[in-house]
């Protein structure tokens, strides 16, 4: 009789808790094709976009187990394509190489709503980068199933009590319901359940990169999804998504990385082919110990010709990084600070667009570098033929 009326409360218990979490959980589109190859005990492959919350162990580790065992009988493959500072705009320009180069994706998971907000990446921007990646995504494999999520820092959970949805929340949520694909916004869950004083931030989930705790409540809710939308009967076939009209019409839908080694050096850059600091300061793992454009000297110039109408720069900017004068071809110079707030400790991988809305053709960059103290150093150009 104990025994009885413990697992009746045992259920009890993960019954709501598995419908508060569901309070959190948009189900705007599904999973199908995702479940056509893993519930079929087929091979899948399972990547995962966004930046160090998805790059660190916790969630991320979680649901790989989750799925393995699962279902032992599909072959997963998993893609940690996370990586530490990047948010919407680095992820649509690093698209191609660090998630489609690897093959072919069947469910993706995204997100870059904190560091958009950390970056002060501006809403066109976070809009034009979002949609790029969904539909670069979904050009490239129109089977693919992607999940959007925005996770939780103290400025969200601000707004939110203020009366306000964040904006990264509304640019994630919009795209979500547009195109048709499950939102997990993870950032108000945070916020509510610390608000009614189940936990707290400073003692429990600690800081934007979230405790063990955290983590836990992240997978606990993106398992949710996956429950949700995995337990039901195998499609008998794969769909083929037909793309709406895009809301930004000029979304870095086709975002690559522009070839350094295709710009014309004027005068005191160097391609350098393993560049890696001799100051001990830190460094972001793929942005050392390769390839960059660096300058050696005041004024150091080159050029950069490109198509298409959008071009910038990916750059390691750390203690020495200056400011560069740009020209689009040949029109009026303009400047921009390649410093950020970590510059002093940290040789950081820095996405800028320098030309957007631009004729569509080919066109030509020019860079020239600031005094001799202020060294530039670009690892990838942007573009989006």
């Amino acid at each position: 009789m104990i025994r009885k009326y413990v697992w009746l409360l045992l259920s009890i218990v993960v019954t709501v808790t598995a419908q508060a979490q569901e309070k959190f959980i948009e189900r705007y589109g599904n999973l199908d094709n995702a479940l056509y190859h893993i519930k079929a005990g087929k091979a899948a492959t399972v990547t995962f976009l966004g930046g160090s919350i998805t790059n660190m162990e916790g969630w991320r580790g979680k649901v790989c187990t989750y799925l393995e065992d699962t279902y032992p009988a599909t072959e997963f493959r998993f893609i940690n394509a996370g990586i530490p500072s990047l948010g919407s705009l680095p992820h649509a320009f690093r698209f191609k190489q660090d998630v489609l180069d690897k093959g072919k994706t069947d469910l993706l998971f995204l997100e870059a709503a904190v560091n958009d907000h950390v970056n002060g990446t501006n809403e066109q921007t976070q809009r034009r980068a979002m949609e790029g990646i969904i539909r670069h995504a979904l050009t490239a494999n129109p089977q693919m199933n992607i999940v959007l999520m925005a996770f939780a820092d103290e400025d969200k959970m601000a707004d939110y009590r203020a009366g306000k949805v964040p904006l990264e929340v509304q640019v994630h949520e919009e795209l979500a319901g547009k195109y048709h694909l499950p939102f997990i916004n993870l950032a108000k869950e945070v916020t509510t359940r610390i608000d009614a004083h189940e936990f707290t931030w400073k003692d429990d989930f600690k800081d934007l990169h979230p405790s063990p705790f955290g983590q836990q409540l992240y997978f606990n809710t993106i398992k949710q999804l996956l429950i949700l939308t995995l337990d039901r009967p195998v499609p008998k076939r794969l769909l083929t998504v037909k793309l709406p009209k895009a809301s930004a019409p000029l979304n870095y839908a086709n975002g690559d990385y522009g070839d350094i080694r295709k710009a014309t050096i004027k005068d005191g850059f160097t391609l350098v082919p393993s560049w890696e600091p001799t100051d001990g300061v830190g460094t972001r793992e793929g942005f050392v110990k390769v390839p960059m454009l660096v300058s050696g000297k005041a004024h150091a110039s080159l050029v950069f010709p490109f198509t298409g109408r959008t071009v910038g720069i990916c750059i390691v900017s750390g203690p020495d990084a200056g400011i560069i004068r740009y020209s689009i071809d040949g029109g009026a110079p303009q400047t921009k600070d390649l410093r950020t707030q970590w510059s002093k400790s940290l040789y950081l991988p820095w996405y800028l667009i320098l030309g957007d809305d631009l004729a569509p053709g080919k066109h030509e960059l020019k860079i020239e570098t600031g005094d001799a103290a202020e060294v530039t150093r670009i690892v990838h150009f942007l573009v989006n033929p």
